[in-house]
């Protein structure tokens, strides 16, 4: 296992070498510490329902660098409710051509950001504690919690937000649905 401070030179190539190679990192974000996979890479994906310890079958959000990251993923999500991003908002839209809902957020961390460009704009992310346990804010907690398990930890510090981030979904008519109460209130989102 490799680990990095943030701000070190080499420390987003590093994460990206180990992402874009089928591993599995923790990284930091604007919300709380994120367990993170390529979505190209199942095994990788799987492993973080293994080191986690999360349900199979329940879902796992995409971070991406920008709105125009989830379009080139194959989907759309409202402008209205992108105009949040980047920031503590998770987006669950629904897929074209019968393709399954998928859970979208742009974080407000440019180094996470950076990071999802170098690996081509999401990557699959869940908060890095065991199921069941409180979030992680900083890299010592993920670390003991997960992180042994994971290829590389980047440590950027306290996590600025410190709770995961509002959850909504859109359905097909628009209406937009509370799935999880963060720090993006429902009534500036409506």
């Amino acid at each position: 296992m490799e680990f990095f401070k943030a701000e070190a030179p080499g420390s987003l190539d590093a994460a990206a070498r180990v992402l874009n190679a089928g591993g599995v990192a923790v990284i930091p974000t604007d919300t709380v510490y994120g367990l993170a996979a390529h979505p190209s890479f199942p095994s990788a994906v799987e492993r973080l329902y293994t080191i986690k310890g999360r349900a199979a079958g329940k879902p796992i959000a995409l971070l991406a660098a920008g709105a125009d990251a989830v379009r080139a993923f194959g989907y759309d999500v409202p402008p209205a409710l992108a105009a949040h991003w980047p920031g503590a908002l998770t987006i669950v839209a629904e897929g074209a051509n019968g393709a399954p809902a998928e859970g979208f957020r742009v974080p407000g961390h440019a180094w996470t950001r950076s990071l999802l460009r170098l690996c081509g704009g999401v990557l699959r992310v869940t908060s890095a504690n065991l199921s069941g346990r409180r979030e992680a804010t900083e890299a010592p907690q993920a670390l003991a919690d997960v992180g042994l398990s994971a290829d590389i930890v980047i440590d950027g510090g306290m996590s600025p937000g410190g709770v995961p981030s509002t959850v909504v979904r859109v359905r097909s008519n628009g209406a937009v649905e509370l799935l999880r109460q963060g720090p993006v209130a429902i009534s500036s989102l409506c």
